[in-house]
């Protein structure tokens, strides 16, 4: 299939899911359309994020084939999971008191998928497997806008230095926190050695 006739958002939006792994970046990120599930407590454990996660892949990739059954074009490349992460009391959060976080899981789609195709996704994906969240699941828009990010190799469990450079540049760079701590998992964790996974850690800015 000629490259024209699929859309691949990791390569189409590569500034923003291939930064750096040496230097902190600074970029305007754009409306972006995600499928969503929010949820709350510790992602290592609670069955409500793995539901999900399961979800969320389960209805990204009934779209995917669902177009291809259909002779769709362009067909599409399935997104790595994304999360938005944060907590009622921000302490918690810089503490990784991880059962008192929020966080959202999404997977980004093109901006020709429907709430309609969503939604037929959703129940052709229910009718071949429990998924407990997808009720949950949802199609929105996202625009993160300014921010700073960089490519981490390690384990998720040692994030915390790397956060806090990448904090203390904002603050460096005049800026001011907000929103909320997003990370993209550019690799399977059940493949990959924790030392060598890569995540995408950002957070925007003002």
């Amino acid at each position: 299939m000629p490259a024209a006739e699929k859309v691949d958002l990791k390569r189409d939006l590569k500034a923003f899911y291939a930064p750096s792994a040496k230097k902190f970046s600074v970029v305007d990120v754009p409306q972006i359309s995600f499928l969503m599930v929010d949820g709350s407590g510790d992602p290592n454990t609670a069955k409500s994020y793995a539901d999900a996660v399961g979800a969320l892949y389960a209805v990204a990739y009934t779209l995917k084939f669902a177009r291809k059954a259909a002779g769709k074009a362009p067909d599409l490349a399935v997104m790595p999971l994304e999360g938005l992460w944060w907590s009622d009391d921000m302490d918690d959060f810089r503490d990784a008191k991880k059962d008192k976080w929020n966080w959202t899981a999404m997977i980004a789609v093109p901006d020709f998928i429907s709430a309609a195709d969503v939604e037929a996704a959703k129940k052709q994906a229910a009718a071949k497997k429990d998924l407990p969240s997808i009720d949950l699941l949802r199609l929105e828009p996202f625009r993160e806008g300014k921010s700073a990010q960089i490519l981490y190799f390690g384990a998720y469990a040692d994030e915390g230095p790397t956060i806090a450079s990448l904090h203390r540049f904002i603050a460096e760079s005049g800026g001011t926190l907000r929103g909320r701590h997003h990370e993209i998992y550019l690799s399977d964790p059940r493949r990959t050695d924790p030392a060598k996974l890569k995540t995408v850690i950002r957070q925007p800015f003002a």
